[in-house]
């Protein structure tokens, strides 16, 4: 177990320390001097049983409130130090909120420095802090009584008193089963003669052992743990509620922060945004507005940031009130959902509110959206109950695997994922993970697209793959797309007929007669190659009315067999493919210094139409074609072939 001191300056808090644990915590010189502690202090209590309490001394000053708030990341029970002469202070109230903000719900009290005052002073302020407390989760909380020069539980009933209860609550503490991967916030890195980087903190999360790769976020850097000590004692590994020092190969002290996380790799990945359900107290002293500046303590990190506000219906947030707002950082931060963070103004002279993290990769765009929205309850829903059922429930789109690992912080062999979840190898050895109920709605959806396709375009014998794609939803991940196409092809719901999609009612038979004269036409229209005969040439060619190669070439074009550029005029589909092909050659832009990185550039009308020895009219209408049917999409006056074409390749 983790206690954490908090209190007003000069409320003896480390003189408490040194009470408890026989360790003194002011290792600064200049805290030395001016009798107060400046940095986090850290001692260990051996128990009875083999563990060890650790506590951590947290300064009192006001200035100092960002150690406090790192201090208090990780702490399991809270310790609030008061002086009985001076009684509550503002310190005293600012670190209570701290703890309630940060979600610590185990607490007790020391009155310290009973004996500068008489009974009745003692009565006093033991009413007010029994009053304070009343409203938080510290209610009822005990009081331990202490004097203000104990040295150790021998000199004073009231500190052996408190000892024991810590020593009680540390042994009724659950045991820690965390299956997690691992976290560490850094609040302390130093280096040892001999030894190298060193770097402490308390353990969030999961395990570690000798000899682990891990990585420093938000810098990215790899690093391996060389030796632990855990709780103040060497050990071969460590764990989530342990404070512990790693000893780290391959990188420098100065490339370390306080702040800092070492993490498990697959939960490296940080962002600049990050969506929050925030309390702003009460007594805040201010109403909260879009992009108001604040500062933020998250693990032991200190950033500053600017608030977002999402609730749709809200254009402020008055003192008291809870409300969905994003932190927009100016360098990535790491968090997971459930992180508890605290805020304060933007002159960091007040602690105004703090809250819970949600998603820490939020969008920049669509914030408020009803999807957005639906996607934060399930986060919620998640924090609070654990169930990664309700973050695939509320992906349409499905769900990476690695991004359910960093939501979850579970290992992949840890998830537990419905039977009928859909589960879509990727080629970066992830996967996309979506249920059966979207997968579902998905298909239907692409069903619809072709049936409007096909009414409003019924010559045509329907959309090419990729084009159809970017109908039904632009944002679906390729492999996910191809998966369902196939589930659809195999249950006969669509036909596919080279790179075009269609419904199966959404076809046409040829009579004998048709058919005779259709391969003639087909012959016809490959011969003339880029400038092929139009229907009126076609007819006298073949002694056929202009109607009855009108209603065939039609057809033709609805069994994929032609493609119709204007009305009138059809082309063979080796034509197509020799134009589309002839596009992508001009479009291609290589250097003999890289070839091997190829890159694409606009292809103007005046380009393709010397390319293929056409008018410019005739050119336009190919170009317009090529943008039609989703090979090409202008921009501009010139036309940029798109990367998921099925032609040219």
């Amino acid at each position: 177990m983790i206690v954490g001191t908090a209190g007003h300056i000069d409320h003896g808090k480390t003189t408490l320390t040194r009470a408890l644990t026989g360790v003194d915590t002011d290792r600064l010189k200049e805290e030395k001097e001016r009798g107060i502690s400046i940095e986090l202090g850290y001692a260990y209590m051996p128990l009875a049983d083999g563990e060890i309490l650790g506590l951590i001394d947290v300064p009192g000053h006001e200035k100092l409130i960002h150690t406090m708030a790192a201090g208090a990341s990780g702490i399991d029970f809270a310790l609030l130090v008061i002086a009985a002469d001076d009684g509550i202070m503002p310190q005293t109230r600012e670190h209570l909120a701290i703890l309630t903000l940060m979600g610590i719900g185990r607490g007790a009290v020391a009155l310290t420095k009973i004996d500068r005052v008489d009974a009745a002073r003692i009565a006093a302020v033991e009413a007010e802090i029994t009053a304070l407390l009343a409203a938080t989760p510290y209610a009822g909380a005990p009081i331990f009584r202490t004097q203000a020069a104990a040295v150790d539980a021998r000199d004073d009933p009231g500190v052996a008193a408190l000892r024991a209860y810590l020593v009680q609550a540390a042994q009724t503490m659950p045991t820690r089963d965390d299956p997690r991967l691992f976290r560490l916030a850094i609040d302390r890195v130093f280096t040892l003669t001999g030894q190298g980087t060193i770097v402490a903190g308390t353990a969030l999360a999961g395990r570690v052992a000798i000899g682990d790769t891990l990585l420093l976020a938000p810098a990215g850097e790899a690093v391996r743990v060389r030796s632990i000590h855990a709780q103040n004692r060497a050990a071969d590994s460590g764990h989530a509620g342990q404070r512990l020092a790693l000893n780290l190969v391959g990188i420098s002290r100065e490339q370390i922060n306080r702040g800092d996380w070492i993490l498990s790799p697959p939960l490296a990945e940080c962002s600049e945004r990050i969506d929050v359900e925030l309390d702003l107290l009460a007594d805040a002293g201010l109403t909260l507005k879009s992009w108001s500046p604040v500062h933020i303590h998250l693990g032991a990190t200190h950033r500053t940031a600017h608030v977002v506000l999402l609730d749709s219906d809200a254009d402020a947030m008055p003192p008291g009130s809870r409300g969905r707002v994003q932190l927009v950082f100016d360098t990535p931060l790491h968090a997971v959902p459930g992180d508890r963070f605290v805020m304060r103004n933007a002159q960091a002279s007040r602690t105004i509110g703090g809250g819970l993290v949600l998603d820490p990769f939020g969008p920049a765009r669509k914030r408020r959206s009803a999807a957005r929205h639906a996607w934060l309850d399930a986060l919620a829903a998640f924090v609070a109950s654990g169930d990664t059922a309700a973050l695939l429930d509320c992906s349409p789109l499905g769900l990476r695997r690695s991004a359910l690992i960093r939501l979850s912080q579970l290992p992949a062999e840890r998830l537990v994922l419905a039977d009928d979840t859909c589960i879509i190898a990727l080629r970066d050895d992830d996967a996309l993970l979506i249920s059966k109920a979207a997968s579902d709605t998905l298909a239907a959806r692409i069903v619809a697209a072709l049936r409007d396709f096909h009414a409003s375009m019924p010559d045509e014998i329907g959309p090419q793959i990729g084009r159809l794609k970017r109908i039904v939803d632009p944002e679906l991940d390729e492999a996910l797309w191809r998966a369902l196409v196939a589930s659809l092809r195999e249950t006969g719901a669509l036909l596919q007929q080279g790179a075009w999609l269609h419904l199966p009612e959404h076809t046409v038979e040829l009579r004998a007669d048709e058919q005779a004269l259709a391969g003639k036409l087909l012959a016809s229209l490959e011969a003339g190659r880029y400038d092929p005969p139009w229907v009126r040439d076609l007819a006298r060619e073949h002694g056929a009315s202009e109607t009855e190669v009108r209603d065939l070439l039609r057809k033709l074009a609805k069994r994929g067999q032609l493609s119709q550029i204007v009305k009138d005029l059809f082309y063979h589909p080796s034509c197509i493919v020799a134009l589309a092909q002839l596009i992508a050659t001009l479009a291609a832009v290589g250097s003999e210094e890289n070839a091997a990185v190829p890159t694409t550039r606009p292809v103007s009308a005046a380009a393709f139409r010397d390319a293929t020895g056409l008018g410019r009219k005739r050119a336009i209408q190919l170009l317009e074609f090529f943008d039609r049917v989703g090979y090409t999409r202008r921009i501009a006056d010139a036309h940029v072939v798109r990367a998921d074409s099925p032609w040219g390749s």
